[in-house]
């Protein structure tokens, strides 16, 4: 195995530990080139401050024949370090909220499942038997046809609900949510691709339990980039955290006071 050269490792981390830095090689990284002045205004940092962190990228960067700023070779592999450090920031990051959450489980989900697929056929069977038992006389048939008619319904159903509130009526009636994994409000669009997931059902679940990963029982919750949260429990750090502001407080001795 080579030695490294720790130094030199420190005096390469030390350059890119700045935010102006970082962000110098990716605007040339997304430009090609760039101009000093485009880059001032860029990054709306003064003359001096600017001149002074070229300066210290200059094992990353080079000037070209008209004067512009382009990276070098070692400038590229920079940015590919930098977008691996982000990555690995941002799933820190989820990885750590989600901690913080009570993950909704996969009985409760069950349950808000089977509410909003019983609305789903209480309001399709009315409208649809009739018209099926005219085409078909086959019980099987029109099972299944009234089953996949109300699980499409559903996938509308759902897509709109959550889109707009991150809850259709079952999973209000449980106290869930669904959410995006960096707990913030999912849009109509991943909405739309997680709820799709209930139109196949068991693959769906098949695949999400070969994840193995808590946040996603559902396959098409990681593709989605979804999970569902449980808002009436409380997670062992709130729990760990209120037991001890109380013992805190049962271990203070009590205020007198004199009138």
């Amino acid at each position: 195995m080579s030695t490294v050269d720790q130094e030199n490792v420190s005096k390469v981390l030390s350059v890119l530990s700045h935010p102006i830095r970082r962000e110098i090689l990716l605007i040339l990284n997304q430009s090609g080139e760039t101009s000093f002045t485009d880059m001032m205004k860029a990054l709306n940092i003064d003359t001096g401050k600017l001149s002074f962190h070229i300066r210290g990228l200059s094992i990353f960067i080079e000037q070209t024949e008209s004067g512009k700023y382009k990276l070098n070779r070692l400038g590229e592999d920079a940015v590919r370090v930098i977008k691996d450090v982000e990555s690995w920031a941002e799933l820190a990051n989820v990885d750590r909220k989600a901690s913080q959450v009570a993950l909704a489980t996969f009985r409760r989900r069950t349950y808000a499942f089977l509410i909003d697929f019983g609305i789903m056929l209480i309001l399709t069977s009315p409208l649809i038997l009739p018209t099926l038992f005219s085409i078909v006389k086959n019980w099987i048939v029109i099972v299944f046809n009234l089953l996949f008619i109300s699980l499409a319904i559903l996938w509308i159903y759902s897509s709109i609900l959550e889109g707009f509130s991150g809850q259709t009526v079952g999973k209000r009636v449980l106290g869930l949510l669904v959410t995006r994994v960096d707990g913030r409000k999912i849009d109509y669009e991943r909405a739309a691709v997680r709820s799709f997931g209930k139109v196949l059902l068991p693959f769906d679940l098949v695949f999400g339990y070969l994840l193995h990963d808590a946040r996603f029982i559902r396959y098409f919750d990681k593709f989605a980039g979804t999970t569902v949260i449980d808002l009436r429990r409380r997670t062992a750090t709130q729990e760990v955290s209120t037991q001890n502001q109380v013992e805190k407080a049962e271990s203070e001795p009590p205020h007198s006071s004199e009138n």
